[in-house]
């Protein structure tokens, strides 16, 4: 975890910079928007193109190919949608009656409640009349020609011509036209300089940044191509479902309504929202009764849920690289800076945000922000819900993971790091007693639920008065509690030799846990491990016993204990001379001691709880 955060790097430099980007984009939207555009554009054909490429095409005809193709398409499409809004238009006024009884019938239902009700208030408080108002006299302007004689005037606008009718045609039209000219310019002009584009910009970045700058724009190509492919092709198929459900239901106009859905779904979440509504309109204004339009509705609404929680996750993936948070905020964001075109663009703008603040340090806070992935691995997440009180969380998500791998796993990964952050922020003060305490009921309660199989009764647990021993060593807690269950010594002595696998510490907190955390990893897999304290007589069953073990783990030394920790490891030696001594050295941020020293006492010096599971019994590892 960072010691920075994010708002520690702002400075009064940085809002400023931020400030001009954002005039930037506002102000010069007309010039910023067909560049963005044709950009997107550029990298969504640059599949096709370099598809072209391979069969032997030179660029300049794979590139005029590919545009060719994409904008027969898009005219294609809009013929089609233009000539089916026009007969839309055109059956409009048959529908006229139907809309007026809808309208009626609406108006009727929602406003009779309120004229209910405001009789009744009417009649329980009446109310004094109020004196009628004065009567209000409307003078109309009028020509006299004398007294009592006046002349009404009527004024009449001049009859549009043809000429003007077509001049204010071009007119409305010339924007659009231009805009999609300039679009088509840029495009063209990015694709045949799609190389020395991207060899200028990585010499820009300069010679030391080479290596990021390419992983940057490879991320960002691969990322929009992907995006738009998968985008397209889902949307392609729910606008054909729909226009297929709608000519089923004897909608007419279905082929419209069919490719408004799949276009407007390109749109984030609103886009959608206002298909289904036309859809609904439309459908209600042409049948008389409301059977026909609500049954339309629903099936869109079911469909739409269907792809939106089941295809999509599937399909997509992290092709995305947003959170459904970062897409409805960059809509909301372009939208504003550029309009419709920011609506359309205003996803993959945000993900070539997204995938160049992986490489590029000033955009990093957009990729925290806005990821799909947050900047927090499981370890640290783990941590900050404990600290959070997020005991159910962690055991639900806990629970989860060990559907697919070994608690032996999950202690290497998650809980001891988590531990280990813990422990970090203990020795520097961070922590309060309160909270300490806290991370200690919390970690024996994860412990003790996910290994049930050494667990206790809780009403057992609560009314041995846990509290106190918690307070002074969670490790010693956990062991108390196998031991209620399985006795004195955890289990029978009566066993085969070399059965036992022992898990030995020095007696302080540290090695307790993890003496304790390791006895639990290897009982999940049905191996007898018992625990035991160095130089605690109780914990020794006698020198008789000595054959029945086949494995000791002795937990790792500190700096500070490696003197007392070598004399137990030549003492474990002496007194089991038939047992493998073993260590495991866990990548902690702790003062560990010299592993060569180390290594002249044991057996072997392992590095995780896994390594230990395996060590014993291969075979009966889960498999991650």
């Amino acid at each position: 975890m960072r010691d920075s955060s994010l708002f520690s790097n702002l400075t009064a430099s940085s809002v400023v910079t931020a400030t001009c980007v954002l005039g930037l984009l506002y102000f010069g939207r007309d010039v910023l928007e067909p560049l963005a555009l044709a950009t997107i554009l550029s990298l969504v054909l640059a599949p096709l193109i370099r598809s072209l490429r391979r069969i032997g095409l030179p660029r300049l005809p794979a590139t005029l190919i590919s545009v060719l193709l994409a904008g027969t398409c898009v005219v294609g499409v809009g013929t089609i949608l233009a000539f089916q809004l026009v007969a839309v238009t055109r059956d409009l006024p048959e529908y006229r009656a139907a809309i007026r009884s809808k309208i009626e019938r609406v108006r009727e239902i929602t406003e009779r409640p309120f004229a209910r009700l405001e009789a009744e208030l009417s009649a329980v408080a009446p109310q004094s009349p109020l004196p009628p108002p004065p009567p209000v006299t409307v003078r109309r302007g009028t020509l006299t020609t004398g007294a009592n004689q006046p002349l009404p005037v009527e004024i009449r606008a001049p009859r549009a011509t043809t000429r003007d009718t077509l001049s204010r045609l071009f007119a409305l039209a010339w924007g659009p036209i231009g805009e999609t000219g300039l679009v088509l310019v840029l495009l063209i002009f990015i694709l045949l300089e799609h190389e020395s584009l991207r060899d200028r910009v990585i010499r820009l970045a300069g010679q030391a940044e080479i290596s990021r700058t390419v992983r940057a724009l490879s991320d960002a190509t691969r990322g929009v191509s992907r995006f738009f492919l998968t985008q397209f092709a889902v949307n392609l198929t729910f606008g054909t479902m729909v226009g297929v459900l709608l000519w089923a239901f004897g909608v007419p106009h279905a082929a419209l309504w069919g490719a408004l859905s799949g276009l407007l779904r390109f749109v984030p979440y609103l886009g959608i929202l206002v298909a289904g509504v036309l859809i609904a309109f439309f459908v209600a204004a042409i049948d008389p009764g409301w059977t026909l339009a609500l049954s339309c509705l629903a099936l869109f609404v079911a469909l739409e849920l269907v792809v939106a929680h089941v295809v999509e996750p599937k399909v997509y993936g992290h092709s995305s690289g947003l959170s459904p948070l970062a897409v409805i905020v960059s809509a909301l964001f372009w939208g504003a800076m550029w309009g419709p075109v920011g609506l359309l663009l205003s996803t993959p703008l945000t993900l070539c945000l997204v995938v160049a603040g992986r490489h590029v340090r000033a955009l990093e806070p957009v990729t925290i922000l806005l990821g799909d992935v947050p900047n927090v691995n499981v370890a640290q997440r783990f941590y900050q819900r404990v600290l959070a009180g997020e005991t159910h969380s962690i055991i639900s998500d806990a629970r989860a993971y060990l559907e697919r791998h070994s608690f032996a796993r999950y202690c290497d990964q998650i809980l001891l790091p988590g531990i280990s952050m813990a422990a970090a922020e203990q020795r520097t003060g961070q922590l309060e007693t309160t909270q300490v305490a806290h991370i200690r009921t919390t970690i024996a309660d994860v412990a003790a639920t996910l290994t049930p199989v050494s667990n206790a009764p809780r009403s057992e647990r609560r009314r041995k008065g846990r509290v106190s021993l918690l307070d002074a060593n969670v490790g010693a807690h956990l062991r108390k509690m196998r031991e209620a269950r399985l006795g004195r010594w955890q289990g029978s002595l009566d066993v085969p030799s070399h059965s036992i696998v022992l898990c030995a510490g020095l007696g302080t907190e540290r090695d307790d846990l993890l003496t304790e955390l390791l006895v639990r990893s290897l009982r999940e897999l049905d191996i007898d491990a018992r625990s035991m304290v160095i130089g605690a007589d109780q914990d020794n069953p006698g020198p008789d016993k000595a054959d029945l073990i086949s494995t000791v783990f002795l937990i790792y030394p500190v700096e500070s204990t490696l003197d007392q920790w070598q004399r137990v490891a030549d003492e474990l030696r002496a007194g089991l001379p038939n047992a493998l001594l073993v260590t495991i050295r866990l990548p902690f941020g702790e003062t560990a001691a010299d592993q060569a020293i180390v290594q002249e006492h044991v057996d072997m010096v392992l590095r995780s709880f896994e390594e230990s599971l395996a060590f014993v019994v291969p075979e009966r590892v889960k498999q991650a």
